[in-house]
């Protein structure tokens, strides 16, 4: 039971997460619609792939952090900036209108290899899942352990892929859908970031 909670725990925040419009889903949406679905599954497994190497290597960190509690005090404020700076992040792209505009149509790289390349070059990764399974730690609902850790990753890599079947199957029925709900979906995932700050520095002050 406790595995089936860490996976579907995962795969809720990975394909939240994956839903407002950014570089790799936009890419898997424009690949769908120019090469077809195969090519643009390719691509979104070469992205999650990557994805789920980030979040064991920002697991096996914080294996360390939990050695040192004075660093993982400290790294549990450092949660909440990073929880409320991804909030701030999705309020403001809730303002923005996205033309969806990226270069994958004349890249030829193979499809696969493409979606390891732009998802290994995406600097936002390591600390939305640093920040999250910091939070997953504090909780006790991610205990440092092995299974727990598969279980959690596999989730990721499920919630993200569904999240881009989204995108890839919509064609160009849902660009006009996606771009019509953008600041919705937008408003949406802040405001599930700023209730998990509120909850985390519950817990802290708890604690002190």
């Amino acid at each position: 039971m406790q595995y089936i909670k860490i996976f579907f725990t995962g795969l809720f925040i990975s394909f939240l997460g994956t839903l407002p419009l950014g570089t790799l889903n936009v890419a898997a949406l424009q690949i769908s619609v120019s090469d077809g679905v195969t090519p643009a599954l390719y691509f979104s497994i070469g992205a999650l792939t990557v994805e789920m190497i980030y979040v064991r290597l920002s697991l096996v960190a914080m294996d360390w952090v939990r050695k040192n509690e004075k660093f993982f005090k400290w790294l549990e404020w450092a949660t909440v900036v990073v929880v409320l700076a991804l909030a701030i992040s999705s309020f403001i792209a809730a303002g923005k209108t996205s033309e969806g505009k990226n270069m994958i149509l004349s890249n030829t790289l193979p499809r696969f290899w493409l979606g390891v390349v732009m998802s290994s070059i995406s600097p936002m990764q390591i600390p939305f899942w640093f920040g999250w399974s910091a939070v997953l730690f504090s909780k006790k609902v991610l205990l440092p352990r092995k299974d727990h850790y598969w279980a959690y990753i596999f989730g990721i890599g499920t919630g993200t892929f569904t999240g881009n079947l989204v995108f890839i199957y919509g064609g160009y029925l849902m660009i006009d859908w996606v771009n019509a709900h953008n600041a919705t979906m937008n408003i949406i995932i802040g405001s599930i970031f700023v209730l998990t700050a509120i909850i985390q520095l519950y817990r802290i002050f708890k604690k002190a």
